[in-house]
């Protein structure tokens, strides 16, 4: 007997656990200043405690979707659900930064084991001429975490303390647990084969890759231990992921982890890669923005999270109209429109960053970005998953959902390295910590450390305009895909399978 889903329901059960690991991509950017007082360290270890998440993050990703459809999506969501529930409480218990970055490790990894199963349920519940809308939530709920995350944070930073941005996750969890438990279906599940050797080459190429970023200025680009340099660490990253690529193409796996035959679909590649550019860029422009906010401007944590209220405000609101029309014209000219936008806002912020200006003028850049991630998650995702075989839905979402993180992580360490550089030549010999005048940067460092935070900003509309220039290649999506109704795999009724090796 044929068992019939229910969609919505299943899609604001899975859109809670989602929301909450997102938000936590950004809730650390409001709360750094007060980690560093708290836990008496520097700017380049704290942006560690976001780095650390995202880049336990990306790794799992392709093999987490795998296993998902291996052992079934509702199972790897809820088992993830409850490792980064119990991860949060420790993140807030946590008496030194070495403790905090440990556990967002654990927390990140929580969050690949859960981020496929949201994609690949969408995929396999609805029908591609309704994806449009579930994946203009679906993508909507990653813009609007961008933008809650700061507000909520200040929030709690100010009223509670920073470790209420990691406690406040235990009843979210808890809610959605119980949802995603009554709500998610549990789908026909497929046999796959793990590529172990692809896991260690993409994890170690990474770490070397976001590590010699990020740390680069603190050792000056020069040598970190012995015949060890940041410059030997970054290529030697870079090497190990293209042995990692060339060991995918080489086929010697029946189910390579990344999947290079996914990428044959025109649509597929290119929505692959305007999402990292996304991620980069929404990643990153947060934490230049909140420094300035509250070492320069001398706002609050809650304060300077009310300056991105309009982003988040435009961003909800237009969610679903852009979700709607999405379905109906071809996706590539909403999400250009959304990445010159994101290039537009970035680059007016650049220009007006200074100590003494009206804050008023700086809500009008927000207003701008909030437009613009409405309009990119949405066409982007919707592209990219609309031909996916439902089979191989899972590593489909695990490819997209890495290229995404792989993007936040690069957004996360590149950032710092800018900041740091940008620090140093703009007001060499000190080093502005934000302990002194309660918070708030003598006055004679306010200057230097604008124009650091405004020049570092630049980095991310560059990449928001890459992105832009990607979309315009996105073909006309294929609006008469076949579909089945049940979410089975009936072989007359899907879409054919693209070939794994």
């Amino acid at each position: 007997m044929t068992k019939t889903y229910r969609p919505w329901p299943a899609l604001w059960a899975l859109v809670i656990g989602f929301f909450m690991i997102l938000i936590d991509t950004t809730i650390v950017s409001v709360a750094n200043p007060r980690i560093m007082e708290g836990l008496h360290t520097d700017i380049n270890s704290v942006i560690w405690v976001t780095s650390a998440y995202l880049l336990a993050y990306a790794v799992p990703l392709l093999i987490t979707g795998r296993l998902g459809d291996r052992f079934g999506p509702k199972k790897l969501y809820l088992s993830g659900l409850v490792v980064f529930t119990v991860a949060s409480a420790w993140c807030g218990f946590a008496g030194d930064i070495n403790m905090l970055i440990a556990a967002r490790v654990l927390q990140g990894f929580g969050a690949a084991m859960m981020t496929p199963q949201t994609m690949a349920v969408i995929t396999r519940i609805f029908p591609p001429d309704r994806r449009g809308i579930a994946m203009g939530i679906w993508g909507s709920v990653a813009g609007v975490a961008t933008f809650v995350g700061p507000i909520l944070g200040g929030i709690l930073v100010d009223s509670l303390g920073w470790e209420w941005i990691f406690f406040i996750n235990l009843p979210i969890g808890v809610v959605a647990f119980v949802l995603g438990w009554r709500l998610v279906p549990v789908l026909p599940i497929h046999s796959h084969h793990f590529d172990i050797p692809g896991v260690v080459l993409s994890a170690i190429g990474m770490f070397l890759l976001v590590f010699g970023l990020q740390e680069g200025q603190s050792y000056h680009w020069g040598t970190i231990a012995g015949p060890i340099s940041v410059w030997s660490l970054i290529i030697a990253g870079v090497v190990i992921l293209g042995i990692f690529v060339a060991w995918q193409a080489a086929g010697r796996n029946r189910e390579p982890l990344l999947p290079l035959a996914l990428f044959r679909d025109r649509n597929f590649s290119l929505a692959n890669a305007a999402i990292s550019t996304v991620g980069f860029t929404v990643t990153s422009l947060s934490v230049p923005l909140v420094f300035y906010f509250q070492l320069v401007l001398g706002l609050t944590p809650t304060e300077s999270a009310l300056m991105l209220v309009p982003m988040a405000l435009i961003n909800a609101a237009l969610a679903q109209p852009v979700g709607r029309l999405v379905d109906r014209v071809n996706p590539r000219y909403i999400a250009f429109t959304g990445a010159i936008l994101l290039a537009v806002a970035l680059v007016w912020y650049s220009s007006i960053m200074s100590p003494d200006i009206w804050i008023g003028w700086l809500l009008l850049p927000s207003a701008v970005l909030g437009l613009a991630n409405a309009c990119v998650w949405s066409p982007i995702s919707t592209t990219v998953t609309r031909n996916l075989p439902q089979r191989q839905a899972g590593a489909g979402s695990g490819v997209y959902n890495t290229t995404r993180q792989v993007g936040t992580v690069l957004g996360s360490a590149a950032i710092a390295a800018l900041m740091q550089i940008r620090l140093a030549a703009e007001l060499p010999g000190s080093s502005p910590s934000g302990a002194e005048a309660g918070g708030v940067l003598p006055e004679a460092l306010r200057e230097g450390f604008s124009s650091a935070m405004a020049q570092s900003l630049l980095l991310p509309a560059a990449v928001a305009f890459l992105g832009a220039i990607i979309v315009l290649f996105f073909a006309k999506p294929n609006q008469t895909v076949a579909w089945s109704a049940q979410g089975g795999d009936s072989p007359g009724r899907e879409p054919a399978e693209i070939p794994l090796s």
